[in-house]
């Protein structure tokens, strides 16, 4: 720890004033902020090297969509994101068509990292933007996230981002259910050795929820609207110290879906595929007497 200590008091004296707020901070929250900002400091150093390591390695240029000419580069060219660490920079090589067509410039070490041109915030920082987004509004999250990663981040932006994984998992859902219809089952989820004989319970039911009649605007009167919700869990039994043998839920699962209830259903099936409804040595169905969802459980699992 010494000796990496005066390495960075020698190479950054920015870092050396955070080392010196983290050795003269007295109270323990005091220290450990400091010792946090010091931390991240060197969170972005580290990453920053890495990055400008791997750039340097040889580049595999693809072929012009145009004219099939190989991309040629054209020398090295910044790249900025905010990440959950701070901001980070780097450059990497661009090419272009020789040819003189009009395809945009191409960064192959983009693609590599997963970052789409003119991504300008890195993809865990907003993961943890949209999972703050679920609990808490837009204004509330972007304030959470400014103060976690020390960027400003708008509530707009943070829509954004919200809107943008949902499309993403729409699409990875409706492929996900379009292979199921072609007979492809998915990958079932790991169980706890303890559960694999559990009985695999399924139940479904519909819920009132509140809705703005404009679309991200509060005017108006509230709207309500039924969504049909599917639950799927493994029915274990625990015993607590004293006392006797009671059941519990494992491993629970929700499916919901705004729309009809066949729309339910699919969801249901995939998920019920995912729990490993093949191999059950028991599937219960518990549901309340609406004809709707007891024709589910008919068109599925009674021959």
């Amino acid at each position: 720890m010494l000796c990496l200590s005066d390495s960075i008091r020698d190479d950054d004296p920015s870092v050396q004033r955070l080392l010196c707020t983290v050795e003269e901070a007295p109270p323990l929250p005091a220290l450990i902020l400091a010792a946090w900002s010091l931390a991240r400091v060197l969170a972005i150093h580290l990453v920053e090297s890495v990055l400008a390591e791997r750039a340097r390695r040889p580049t595999s240029w693809p072929r012009c969509p145009q004219c099939g000419a190989g991309l040629r580069s054209k020398g090295f060219v910044k790249r900025q994101v905010i990440s959950l660490v701070g901001p980070l920079q780097w450059q990497r090589r661009v090419g272009r068509c020789p040819q003189g067509c009009e395809t945009p410039q191409v960064a192959p070490f983009d693609e590599e990292l997963g970052l789409q041109p003119h991504q300008r915030t890195s993809g865990e920082l907003q993961s943890l933007g949209c999972a703050l987004a679920v609990f808490v509004p837009f204004a509330t999250a972007a304030t959470l996230l400014s103060w976690h990663s020390a960027a400003s981040i708008s509530p707009r932006a943070l829509w954004g981002w919200v809107q943008a994984a949902g499309q993403r998992a729409m699409e990875q859902l409706q492929a996900q259910l379009q292979a199921v219809a072609q007979g492809q089952l998915p990958t079932e989820e790991p169980l706890a050795p303890e559960l694999v004989a559990a009985p695999l319970l399924l139940g479904a039911d519909g819920v009132m929820v509140p809705f703005r009649p404009e679309g991200g605007q509060p005017r108006g009167k509230t709207a309500w609207h039924e969504i049909k919700v599917g639950v799927l869990a493994r029915l274990g039994r625990h015993r607590p110290r004293r006392g006797k043998v009671v059941a519990r839920l494992h491993q629970r699962r929700w499916v919901a879906v705004f729309g009809p209830i066949d729309a339910l259903q699919r969801r249901r099936w995939l998920e019920a595929l995912r729990q490993g409804i093949r191999q059950a040595s028991q599937v219960v169905w518990r549901s309340e007497g609406a004809r709707g969802l007891w024709r589910l459980f008919d068109e599925r699992f009674v021959d």
